[in-house]
């Protein structure tokens, strides 16, 4: 009878001691599944701005079968490029000129090797100019190959916009789309009847600043230069614990 009693007495401590088990694991089974739900989300935010550096570059160039001509035509060319500048309101320290370049063309026979035979000298100067009033480098862009008309052998590029204030500009976008993220991620967890923990952890997407209702992206982010307004987009990936 004793012996009845003392192994009723084990069943009941390891039944009891099983359910205890149960019930702990359970609870930290729970607590971890909590833990491991999360949801990923993608904010972004977006800004228009409006360049404030324009540039615009151009070359003098000449050709000639000897080598002091070519170099002078291109010389003499610049002070007409310059006092076209001026009347276009560009003062000294908005212009800059840059050294005088040259190089031989040789003649190529019939067998498509090239000789030791010179055929003429090809020399350039590069000169540019800037401004932050980008609507003056514009209005530059369109008048300078006018200098064609009067002798001068010049070839203009394309003018460039550019926004200077970016990085500044960087930090406060992305903190934008961080937000937006936060709270795309908040809404979503209150349409499960769930609450919003703390952030997992988070990546910056690449910026883009496009033309003004452009479509344009690239996996590597972009940097327009070609147009004076603009947007920047920027993109930021969150993944958050849901409680």
């Amino acid at each position: 009878m004793e012996n009845k009693n003392t192994l009723f007495t084990i069943a009941g401590i390891l039944g009891g001691s099983l359910i205890i088990a149960v019930l702990i694991f359970s609870l930290v089974w729970k607590s971890t599944k909590n833990a491991d739900q999360t949801i990923t989300v993608t904010g972004s935010a977006k800004k228009s701005i409006v360049s404030d550096l324009g540039i615009q570059r151009g070359t003098l160039q000449a050709t000639s079968t000897d080598r002091k001509t070519a170099y002078q035509i291109v010389q003499n060319q610049l002070p007409s490029v310059l006092k076209f500048l001026e009347s276009k309101g560009f003062a000294k320290d908005q212009i800059e000129v840059f050294g005088i370049n040259g190089y031989p063309v040789y003649e190529v026979n019939a067998s498509g090797v090239q000789t030791s035979n010179v055929l003429y000298y090809v020399y350039s100067q590069r000169f540019e100019a800037k401004s932050n009033d980008v609507q003056k480098i514009k209005e530059l862009s369109v008048s300078l190959s006018s200098l064609v008309e009067k002798g001068l052998d010049i070839a203009t590029d394309m003018p460039e916009y550019l926004y200077t204030k970016l990085d500044d500009l960087k930090i406060s976008i992305q903190a934008e789309a961080a937000k937006n993220a936060m709270d795309r991620a908040e809404k979503i967890a209150e349409s499960t009847g769930r609450s919003l923990g703390p952030l997992r952890n988070a990546r910056m997407g690449v910026i883009q600043i496009t033309p003004r209702n452009s479509t344009m992206v690239s996996d590597y982010g972009t940097n327009d230069v070609t147009a004076i307004e603009k947007e920047i987009t920027a993109v930021v990936s969150a993944s958050f614990e849901i409680n």
